[in-house]
């Protein structure tokens, strides 16, 4: 048999599969509508109920009405032939989903949009995603509705239990297997967004968010505030048949999570509610959808070496003037940024040191923030930008360890900084001396009281803390008897230029009190911070 002939029969066999799914979903579909009630179905078609939330009321089995082939108009043209029923009008907004399941909605140009079936809608996302040009491996549908939705649904089923509680069906199916217009929402689009965009749904970090709104909707809620308060009042009330009736004292407005958009799933969990009225009001417009993809912050962790003496940790200005040529954050967050294709970055890092103060050493861990990115970017991509942040001209900045995480970068970075080491280039007012080493070496866990540092009392409470100098050592400077080297290591917070010249007494010890002359501090370079985070594995 030759290549072309097992072609034709392959394709032949997969057009006939097709047709087989379609046949016996559409007997599917006529055995679920041959089962309903008619006059409850012609009931629902006349107040102007669609299709899909005809069939959802019902919990009709399978949710056979959810497949995405199936269009609006031929859910319609089945029931209306099975119920004997014949609209009076072409087509007219759902009066309980305000035309989220017929597809229908207005876009940001207040047009309204008709799509005829699940595909078409799914087809308008899957675009919008490629336009953003995401990257995906996976996606999360939310869907945010209004609770006005709920509230039609209450009118309606306080309308179907005074006509119909007596009937059988009525607590079968009405009150135990109805679905949420968002549950039959998700149904009906998922699968053909998973074939479009050749992903799979699942809990993932991108996201594809569909908000529904409607003009009525804000009406509805300040009308319901208002007559909630009166009824706690006690104030008597008109129906919408001039009645006069006494309100209930507790009035529970249904509400919805504005986020999922999760509600019941049954209308059994619903009180109907009798100040929602009967007939539902007429739906001239759709409501208003906007579409929204996004990934949650992805993180990039490292560390982060300091070389120059000119560059703040962040974007320092005052008074409209750059303080320093340059900042860690926008040296990193710059070079990160365009290879995630992100909105925007925050940068995080694990304390900080001062502007003339250089990073060396293992370096600080950093967390960058990347937020809504289209890439995340592989191994290789983290590689080729720590080599290119390494590489920049100015040399100012370097890191080291860069990789992907998720928000569990945070919880390491809380954590908080224990200990650090300090070299810090020191002159005396007198010679050092052999002793004055010796004396520093043997000053182990010493305990220092540091009130707050001049320099930052107009911006930090006046506080007395207790510090601990945990070690100490002198390096001598070739040729130099008044200038030397001071390596120590201290608690996290210790004010290091206050600790070597006293603060006017405002650091108790200091350097100057223990070796009893005048000390001042020249430069300053951390040379560790001890975390256990972003290290190379």
């Amino acid at each position: 048999m030759s290549k072309e002939t097992q072609t034709v029969q392959a394709s032949s066999s997969a057009v006939e599969s097709h047709a087989g799914s379609c046949d016996a979903e559409m007997q599917l579909l006529n055995d679920a509508v041959r089962s309903l009630p008619y006059p409850v179905v012609r009931d629902l078609l006349s107040i102007g109920v669609c299709s899909r939330c005809v069939l959802r009321l019902f919990g009709t089995e399978e949710h056979i009405y959810c497949r995405s082939s199936f269009s609006q108009s031929m859910l319609r043209s089945i029931l209306e032939e099975i119920a004997c029923f014949k609209s009076e009008v072409e087509f007219q907004f759902c009066t309980v989903c305000l035309g989220i399941l017929q597809f229908c909605y207005c876009d940001d140009k207040e047009m309204v949009v008709k799509k005829e079936s699940a595909n078409d809608m799914a087809l308008s996302i899957a675009e919008l995603v490629k336009q953003e040009g995401h990257q995906i491996d996976g996606f999360s549908l939310e869907v945010s509705l209004l609770p006005l939705i709920l509230e039609n649904e209450s009118s309606l089923l306080s309308h179907m239990k005074k006509k119909y509680e007596s009937e059988p069906w009525f607590q079968e199916r009405l009150l135990s297997k109805c679905v949420s217009v968002k549950d039959v929402l998700k149904f009906a689009i998922t699968k053909p967004l998973e074939t479009l965009l050749d992903a799979k749904s699942s809990a993932s970090s991108f996201r594809i968010r569909l908000t529904y709104t409607h003009k009525r909707a804000s009406k509805s809620s300040v009308e319901r505030n208002w007559e909630c308060k009166r009824r706690k009042t006690g104030t008597r009330l008109h129906n919408v048949n001039d009645e006069s009736v006494v309100a209930d004292k507790n009035c529970s407005p249904i509400e919805t999570n504005a986020v999922t958009g999760r509600s019941s799933n049954s209308l059994q969990d619903q009180e109907p509610s009798e100040h929602f009225g009967f007939p539902i009001e007429k739906v001239s417009e759709p409501c208003h959808l906007v579409y929204l993809c996004y990934r949650t912050h992805i993180y990039l962790c490292g560390r982060y070496l300091k070389y120059s003496r000119n560059v703040s940790q962040t974007r320092w200005i005052i008074d409209e003037e750059r303080m320093g040529e340059a900042s860690v954050e926008e040296i990193i967050g710059s070079n990160i940024l365009p290879m995630c294709q992100g909105d925007n970055y925050k940068f995080h890092a694990a304390g900080r040191e001062d502007i003339d103060v250089r990073m060396l050493g293992s370096g600080r861990p950093f967390l960058l923030e990347i937020q809504n990115a289209r890439q995340v970017p592989s191994d290789v991509i983290v590689e080729e930008i720590e080599s290119k942040i390494n590489g920049l001209e100015n040399k100012l900045v370097g890191i080291k360890n860069l990789k992907v995480v998720g928000s569990q970068g945070w919880t390491l970075i809380r954590e908080g900084e224990a200990e650090k080491q300090y070299c810090a280039l020191v002159w005396i007012s007198r010679p050092l001396e052999d002793e004055d080493l010796r004396s520093i070496s043997l000053l182990n866990d010493m305990k220092i009281l540091q009130k707050t540092p001049i320099r930052v009392l107009h911006r930090r409470s006046p506080l007395e803390r207790e510090k601990i100098i945990h070690w100490m050592k002198i390096e001598r400077i070739a040729g130099s008897s008044q200038y030397f080297l001071l390596h120590l290591c201290t608690q996290a917070g210790t004010y290091i230029k206050e600790f070597v010249h006293g603060d006017l007494g405002r650091t108790q010890p200091s350097i100057g009190s223990i070796l009893g002359c005048r000390a001042e501090i020249l430069q300053l370079d951390v040379t560790d911070v001890k975390m256990d985070c972003f290290l190379t594995e």
